[in-house]
Order: C-alpha cells, then sequence, then structure tokens
C-alpha cells in the first residue's frame, strides 16, 4: 500500500493514542526512517516506538486490518535495504532496551532486542563471559538486528555465528499470538503439531516438508557448501535437517528458521542466547603487507592453518580513505610503504610472549612461502586503535569523493576458504569488463570478502550496471558453491537471486513458509521472497540533476552542501552510546532519537535539499528541528568515518534559513556578545550587578529565554588587552626569551575568564618566551554558532589579513579558548573570500591551542619538571569537543604530567552539554543536563575533594559548575599554580 493514502490519517491517529508508546508520522520522521545504510529509499507510512508487547500486538492488528505491513528497526545499519519499506516501521532500539536475566553458571542471557551488542559486552565482563558474535557496527548494532541477519563478524572463525548462540526467541505471530521458540524434543514436536491454531500449523508444515525426501535431496543438493559457516541465503531450512526429527544429532528449534529471517516471519520480543568465556587477555595483531589481492587471499589459507582468532582484509582503496580522515589518520601508523593489500591477523594468549610465538610462527611461514613484503606486529597496547581502522571500513567508503560511491550489491559472497583465491581472481576479471577496480575488506578467514563496485547510482547505465554486475556475481558465488550472502543478508539487494541460487523449488518451499507463518505479508514484506526489482527504491531517481546550492561557505572539497550530506552512507556510527567512548554525537546519546544523530540530520538535508521546490531551498522546518539538538561540537568531523561535517553544516543552514525568517532575537544578543561585553566593560560593577540580581538579571534571562537555572557570566573588572598593556612590560621572566608567540586575546578570555589570561601570560613569561599581543578582531566562534556568516567571516578575514604576516613556523600564534583559535585551522580556509584562501591554509599550520604549544616545548626540552612542584596532586581532565576533533587531548594531559607527582586521569566523557549558548537556552537546558550526567557530572561528584576538575574550555567550566558544584580549572591555571621558579 502505499505510504500518502490520505484515509489512513484518522485511523492512524486512532492507534496513537492506543500504544503505550508512541506513533508518528509527521514528515521529519518519516524522512529520518526512509532510509538505513543500504542504497533503497522509501518513504514509510508511520514510525511506531512502541513500549510492550501489547504495543506491537496492537500494531499486528492494525496492520492486517488495514491491508498494511510492519518493518522491524532496530540501529538501521542494514546494508541490504531490510529496513525500508512504505509500511510502519517500528524501532525498537529507543523502549526495548533492557538486559532481562541472567545465568552466569549456565552461561546464558535474556533480552529485549534493542540492546545493543557492546553495551551487553560490559554487562557481561565482570562475570568474564561474553556474547561472541562482534560486527564492525557492534557499538550500535543491537541484538535483535544481529538475530534477524544472523550477524558473525570478526571471529566468526573460532565462535560461529548468531545462530549458533540462539536459545529461544519470545514473538508475536502473525495472528497476535504470543509464542515461545526453543529446542523441543520429539515428543514436545508432535503435541505442537497436534495444537490446533496458527503454532501447530508452523509445526506441521516443517515436518510435512521437510520429511519429505525430494525437498530434503534438493536442499542439501542446492544449498552452500557445508564447510561455509557464514551463510545467509534465503530461510535456513537446511539447519531445521539437522534435527533428530529428520535423522540429525540435534533437537528441533525453530530459532534456526527465525535467526536470519529478517523480521519477515514473526515479530521477535525477547532473544536468549549462549555466552561464551572472555578469550585470552592478550591480543596481538600481524599486518602483513602485500602487493596484490591474489597473494593476500593466498596468504589467508596460509593464516588459516594458524590458531588465529581474526583474519581480516584491507585494501588499497580503504587504506587511502583513512588519509583523509582526522581520527583515523592517526591510526595508520603500521602501514609501511603503499601495500595493495594487509592483512591483518589476531592472534590471543594469556601472556605477551604466548600470543608473539603464535604471530612470529605465522609471520615464518608467510615468508617461508614466500608471501609479503612486510609484516609488523601490533602489540595489545595500540590493537585496538589498528582494529578501529578495520571497522570503519564501511563509513570510510564514504569519503570518495563526487557521485561514485562504493555499493553494496556483492559485498556479502561468502566461498570455501580453498576456493577464495580463485574465485577473488575470476570476480575481479569479470569486474574488469565492467571498467571496475573494486573494493576488498573484511572477513578473508571466512572465505567471505566485502567487494564492492564504485558506481554512481544517479545515472541510469550505473542502476542497470548494479544490476548486471550482482548477477555475474551470482553465477560465479553458484558456481563455486557458495552462499551469497554470508551475513549481511537477502533483503532487497540479493532477494531477487535466490532462485538462481538454491534453485526454483527450494525458492518455493521459502514461499511456501512464507506465507504460512505471514498470509497477509504484514512482516516485512518484499525481503528474501517477492521483492522489487534490486535497482527500484533506490535513493536517488536515475538521471535526476543534483541541485547546486549557493553556500557562505566552501563546500567544494565535496561538491557542495548537498554532496556533503550525502556522503552520510548510513553506517551509523553516530549512534554509539556513551560506554563507547567518543564525542558524536551528544545529543542522539541523551535522546535516543534518530533525529538526534548525525545521520537524521545528514538524511534530512539531503531529503529536502534534493526535492525542494522552494525559492529557498534550506525554508523547510523539518530541516530546523532535525538541526535544533545538534550542538555543533564537531565530533562528527573526527569521527564519522565519512567525514561528514554537520557543524558547518548547521551554521550554513541557519545563515540560509534566516535570510528567509528572520535572526531571532537571542541569536543576536549571543552572536554580539563580544560587543555586549565590551559595553559593560565600560562599568563592569554596575553590568555585574545587573546580571547577578536576582530581580534583573531574571528579567534578562526571561527576555532573552534564557533558562532560569543557569548563571550569567560576569564581566571582569579589567579586561585582558587592558592588562596587558599595563603590567606586561613589569611580569618576572628570563631576559632572553626562548622564542617568541602572539597571543590570541579571543572574546571570551579578554572580558569574561580575564584571571586566566593573565597566570597564561604570565606563566609564558616566567617560562622563558615573549608574549605578543595585537589589536585583532574577534575568533566569529558566536557567530558561527548562531549562523550569522556575514559576521564571522568578517572577523575571519580581518584576523587573516592581520596575522598572515606575523606568524609563521618560529613565531606561532596561541590561544586559550579551543572553540576560538581553532577556528584557524577548521573554518577559516572555508569562509574567507578567495584571495585570502591561501593565506588561511598557510596560517592554519602556525596557530596552536595553548595546551598543544606548552606540550612541544616540553618534547622539545625548553620546559623542564623541574620547574614545577613536587607536591602530589591528582588531577581529573574533561576535554572540549573542538579539541578532540581538531588538535589532540593526549598533549593536556602529557603537560599537566609534567610535574613529577602529578598524576592526570582523562574523563572518559564526550561533549559536556553546554556547547557554546546551546545548554543556556531555555529549551535545551534539560537536554544539556542530560548530556553532562552521561558520564561527566558522575565522575566530577565521585572525585575526591582535594582532586583538581581540569577543563581547558570556558564552556565546559560553567557547565561542570551549574551541573555539580564544583570549579574546574583552565589546565594553565594549575601550571601556573604548581610553578616553582
Amino acid at each position: 500500500m502505499p505510504s500518502n493514502q490520505p484515509n489512513l490519517v484518522p485511523h492512524l491517529e486512532k492507534l496513537a493514542t492506543q500504544l503505550d508508546g508512541s506513533l508518528q508520522f509527521d514528515s521529519l520522521t518519516k524522512t529520518l526512517y526512509a532510509t538505513d545504510a543500504s542504497v533503497y529509499r522509501e518513504i514509510p507510512l508511520a514510525v511506531a516506538f512502541p513500549k510492550s508487547e501489547s504495543d506491537i500486538q496492537k500494531l499486528i492488528r492494525f496492520a492486517t486490518e488495514n491491508g498494511t505491513s510492519l518493518i522491524p528497526r532496530t540501529a538501521g545499519t542494514s546494508l541490504a535495504g531490510q529496513c525500508v519499506g512504505n509500511g510502519i516501521v517500528v524501532d525498537v532500539s529507543k523502549h526495548f532496551t533492557q538486559i532481562l536475566e541472567f545465568n552466569k553458571e549456565e552461561r546464558w542471557v535474556r533480552v529485549q532486542p534493542g540492546v545493543v551488542r557492546d553495551e551487553l559486552n560490559r554487562f557481561l565482563k565482570p562475570h568474564g563471559l561474553f556474547f561472541s558474535p562482534i560486527t564492525s557496527t557492534a557499538n550500535r548494532a543491537m541484538i535483535g538486528g544481529m538475530v534477524g541477519n544472523n550477524s558473525s563478524g570478526t571471529t566468526s572463525i573460532v565462535y560461529g555465528v548468531t545462530r549458533d548462540k540462539v536459545i529461544s526467541l519470545n514473538t508475536i505471530l502473525s495472528d497476535g499470538n504470543k509464542v515461545v521458540f526453543g529446542e523441543i524434543s520429539q515428543d514436545e514436536f508432535d503435541r505442537k503439531c497436534g495444537q490446533k491454531d496458527l503454532e501447530g500449523m508452523l509445526y506441521r508444515q516443517a515436518f510435512d516438508e521437510l520429511n519429505d525426501p525430494e525437498n530434503r535431496e534438493e536442499i542439501h543438493a542446492q544449498f552452500p557448501k557445508k564447510s561455509i559457516h557464514r551463510r545467509n541465503t534465503g530461510y535456513a531450512v537446511d539447519e531445521l535437517l539437522k534435527a533428530e526429527l529428520f535423522g540429525g544429532k540435534e533437537k528441533f528449534n525453530f530459532c534456526k528458521l527465525l535467526t536470519g529471517s529478517e523480521g519477515t516471519l514473526a515479530f521477535t520480543t525477547e532473544i536468549k542466547i549462549s555466552l561464551d568465556p572472555l578469550p585470552d587477555p592478550v591480543e596481538i595483531v600481524v599486518a602483513a603487507h602485500f602487493i596484490s589481492i591474489h597473494e593476500s587471499m593466498k596468504s589467508a589459507q596460509v593464516a588459516m592453518k594458524h590458531p588465529a582468532t581474526a583474519v581480516e582484509l584491507m585494501d588499497k582503496i580503504i587504506l587511502d580513505c583513512t588519509k583523509e580522515n582526522i581520527e583515523y589518520s592517526k591510526n595508520r601508523y603500521f602501514v609501511e610503504g603503499d601495500p595493495i593489500a594487509i592483512l591483518m591477523i589476531e592472534f590471543r594468549g594469556k601472556t605477551l610472549d604466548e600470543a608473539m610465538t603464535k604471530g612470529e610462527a605465522l609471520v615464518a611461514d608467510l615468508k617461508a612461502a614466500g608471501y609479503g613484503y612486510a609484516y609488523p606486529i601490533i602489540e595489545p597496547a595500540r590493537v585496538a586503535s589498528a582494529w578501529s581502522l578495520r571497522a570503519a571500513g564501511l563509513g570510510l567508503l564514504g569519503n570518495i569523493p563526487g557521485d561514485p560511491k562504493a555499493v553494496a550489491c556483492i559485498e556479502d559472497t561468502a566461498v570455501d576458504i580453498e576456493d577464495l583465491a580463485d574465485y577473488i581472481d575470476e570476480l575481479d576479471e569479470i569486474l574488469k569488463g565492467f571498467n571496475q577496480n573494486p573494493v576488498h575488506y573484511a572477513h578473508a578467514g571466512a572465505g567471505e570478502i566485502h567487494m564492492r563496485p564504485i558506481l554512481d547510482l544517479k545515472k541510469a547505465e550505473d542502476v542497470e550496471e548494479f544490476y548486471q554486475i550482482s548477477l555475474a556475481s551470482a553465477k560465479l558465488v553458484k558456481k563455486y558453491q557458495g552462499s551469497l550472502s554470508g551475513e549481511h543478508g537477502d533483503g532487497r539487494v540479493r532477494a531477487a537471486f535466490i532462485p538462481l541460487m538454491v534453485g526454483e523449488k527450494n525458492y518455493e518451499l521459502f514461499r511456501r513458509i512464507k506465507y504460512k507463518w505471514d498470509p497477509k505479508n504484514i512482516f516485512n514484506p518484499g525481503k528474501i521472497v517477492d521483492a522489487a526489482p534490486m535497482n527500484k527504491f533506490l535513493r536517488y531517481e536515475p538521471e535526476m540533476k543534483t541541485p547546486e546550492h549557493k553556500t557562505v561557505f566552501d563546500f567544494s572539497a565535496a561538491g557542495g552542501i548537498l554532496r556533503l550530506a550525502e556522503k552520510c552512507n548510513g553506517s551509523g556510527d553516530c549512534r554509539k552510546l556513551p560506554g563507547s567512548g567518543g564525542t558524536m554525537c551528544p545529543s542522539f546519546m541523551a535522546t535516543r532519537n534518530e533525529r538526534d544523530t548525525t545521520r537524521g540530520r545528514a538524511n534530512t538535508l539531503r531529503e529536502f535539499l534534493t526535492m525542494d521546490n522552494k525559492e529557498n531551498a534550506f525554508d523547510h522546518p523539518e530541516i530546523k528541528e532535525a538541526m535544533d539538538l545538534c550542538l555543533s561540537c564537531k565530533g562528527c568531523t573526527a569521527e564519522c568515518p565519512s567525514n561528514v561535517d554537520m557543524s558547518s553544516m548547521k551554521a550554513e543552514f541557519l545563515y540560509q534559513y534566516q535570510k528567509t525568517n528572520g535572526i531571532p532575537l537571542r541569536s543576536k544578543a549571543f552572536a554580539y556578545i563580544n560587543e555586549l561585553n565590551e559595553l559593560g566593560s565600560i562599568v563592569p560593577g554596575i553590568a555585574n550587578f545587573f546580571l547577578k540580581n536576582s530581580f534583573t538579571g531574571g528579567l534578562m534571562k526571561s527576555f532573552l529565554n534564557v533558562a532560569p537555572q543557569r548563571n550569567l557570566p560576569e564581566i571582569s573588572s579589567i579586561s585582558l588587552r587592558k592588562w596587558y598593556k599595563k603590567n606586561y612590560a613589569s611580569l618576572e621572566g628570563p631576559a632572553k626569551p626562548i622564542k617568541s608567540v602572539y597571543f590570541f586575546v579571543d572574546e571570551f578570555t579578554n572580558h569574561n575568564d580575564t584571571q586566566i589570561g593573565i597566570k597564561a601570560i604570565s606563566l609564558l613569561k616566567k617560562l622563558g618566551y615573549e608574549v605578543k599581543v595585537v589589536d585583532h578582531a574577534e575568533s566569529g566562534r558566536s557567530a558561527l554558532s548562531k549562523g550569522l556568516l556575514e559576521k564571522a567571516k568578517k572577523h575571519a578575514e580581518s584576523n587573516v589579513r592581520i596575522f598572515d604576516k606575523l606568524i609563521d613556523g618560529n613565531t606561532p600564534l596561541i590561544g586559550l579558548e579551543p572553540s576560538a583559535i581553532l577556528g584557524f585551522r577548521d573554518e577559516y580556509p572555508r569562509i574567507v573570500r578567495a584571495d585570502l584562501v591561501e593565506a588561511a591554509k598557510k596560517l592554519k599550520f602556525h596557530v596552536k591551542l595553548i595546551d598543544e604549544f606548552l606540550g612541544q616545548e616540553v618534547a622539545a626540552g625548553n620546559i623542564k619538571a623541574e620547574s614545577f612542584t613536587a607536591q602530589p596532586q591528582k588531577i581529573k581532565l574533561h576535554g572540549h569537543c573542538h579539541q578532540k576533533a581538531l588538535s589532540s587531548l593526549n598533549w593536556t594531559q602529557k603537560l599537566l604530567s609534567l610535574p613529577v607527582n602529578y598524576f592526570v586521569e582523562t574523563i572518559p566523557s564526550g561533549c559536556c552539554g553546554m556547547a557554546g549558548s546551546f545548554g543556556y537556552e531555555k529549551e535545551h537546558y534539560e537536554v544539556s543536563q542530560q548530556i553532562g550526567e552521561l558520564v561527566l557530572f558522575p565522575a566530577v561528584r565521585n572525585a575526591e575533594t582535594e582532586t583538581i576538575i581540569a577543563a581547558p574550555g570556558t564552556s565546559c567550566r560553567h557547565q561542570i559548575a551549574d551541573g555539580t558544584g564544583r570549579k574546574a580549572k583552565h589546565p594553565v591555571e594549575i601550571l601556573w599554580e604548581a610553578l616553582n621558579l
């Protein structure tokens, strides 16, 4: 049923009042759920967020009565289009998130489908157990989705796949009845067959179909080789044949069929899974380098003769993508030369010696076989960062510039490991016929290589090639008796080829199974059986022109703002939770709403900028709503593998939107905060009286819609500029300075944090540096955050002109406030006029955060520990988001650890939640506090009274004060107080 039929709206409105959860069918929500991580797009009828099994029963009844369907969804990272459809998307990721029961002795856990795999393992780790299937999306992938797709991941060669772990499933069938499926004896099976309900019909059908010798013979003849453990093509009837009932050795368990069925047979509400003991604690990785894909495939066969726990491939295309990503470029340290492929082979042991012995034995065998040219062994401390490079593979492919992208269509094939090298050679030859140089990566040890052709699905000829390449691949997989889907599932992209892969008779068996379980076709229709053509319902209409939009920011590196949004391929890295570390995406961590992810915002921009017919393409309240809780933290700038820079896109959107809708008064007040502080600094005492007085301060907050709980920043009694002119010459310091530096007097330090600026300049002078201050413009950060881009552009151009002639590698410009000084690195080269771009790009290399500068001077031997106290001191450090994205918190940690007895612990927090003016705004206060409570506030509250809380950002310090009552200090304050000169 088309999702826009108006006659269903009254029925949807009525259904919404009957659910414990919620049902949304507004334009924005439907846009957010029109895509997943695949190439498909279809606007759903509505999106449901059920809170109870009763809600799901009501949704099933509604779908049955109204001729629509239910599309189950967890994290929405499906690559084959499993989560896309025109019915009601049922998102269980928000409320079905509980760990229900755990039995350590029997090694099992019972969970709801919305439990995140890594979150489950954090719960299990203290008990010495874990759920072993691990996908590259494990920090946001949910157990329900892993069951639906029969996920496996890097360690399947040791631990098997999800199907091997499922003990029982609590489900709701298409007739609305609750049924628990699990292992049953032959007597129990017979009793089930005697039931007069749908459940009884299912057991009778299973017996009738699988007890038929012709059907069994056809299954054995047509299904993939038994040696291939990654097998997801169609319904797993071959697994049911392993039951005693049909001459096998196992008890009958319908979970074998339901796992990998992509939500097409029943709706799962609870999952009981078996657990494994934690692996040996010491992990090393042999990163074997090769000059050809073929050589790496042959080497995978060698590796599989060793006790490896993972054998994973990355090719040159993926490795080259990592060069352009801020976060992942740091993790290339083990790459030697320019390899065509790297095999990452993991070994574990109880000790480092044991693990190293295993790794060295493999290296010796590879050398003896003449495979590879470099074999660095990555030791335990750096293994996680190396694996993060491999895990980011899917997202990193979004970095390929322009409209052609690495497309998922043949990326999930699995063959016997002994056939792998020959299969890849043949497939590469086939792809050469299509003028393709495909991407190769992933699970070489399991016989599965995620190959992706590069296609422009905006072009009709490439859409046809999308199909032809997939067909050619399917025929080749059949030749090797492999599995067309190893772990990503059939969905829409592979379903059309299932008859080819398993034969028409088996395909008709699948259809009979589907319609016995789901006679009205309400559960995720069009997946596995009766699918639409695989090159229909794509994200883009073939030959549809990509609209161009004139912007203030220069987005030309991505091909314009729309193509920057299009770089999001839906991998969902922005859905990770606080326990996974990192900053992206703080608002999602607090709300768990898809709208508040980088992916959600990018999808919204893509949809409305592509389909727009307005004079101002940005004039859409849906985009405004999606952008509302973006904190402009820049976490996505570094952590999104596709480099989707939402902070810049939000600033541009606000500018464009406000051209039609006007600039709100509060936005003007925050954007012009420097000018307001300049006025207040004329009579700071009077200004502070009005700011702090409960009556006048309350009126100001009310007038500007500022949260009443917030304390407004006071204006210093003297500005930093005035203090510098008056006092710098009299400061103590060596007669001969080590070097000269220019100090950037940002607008926050100048008027609000003057004492910190004084200590910074005094510290620099005392340590032997000449500090110069010149007249310059404010940073423009406040204007950027509020979309006043012409104002920000003016300040950026002024600063570039001033400092272009003053600073270089020997005389840097340093600053205190990360959000202000790092604008030189990030926005300035993209916002200044064309004739200043080269100057801006040159400046970015000579502008440093004060933490960086001092840390580099320590490394150079110019600053020594002897200059500071030897008294012991504990410090807890919270990093500023912009610093983590555009610089590194390591400089600050090393700097604060310089005094010999200072112990620094970095709080594993993301964004503090204040984010400039965001946390001051009344409507954002609650979310701001929720973000603070995720990690930061508890860590500060739990710190001993004597522990110093360090925070480089002015917003962060205010947030900590308001949220915990503790005063945080800038790192330079701590060093100044520790000086012993």
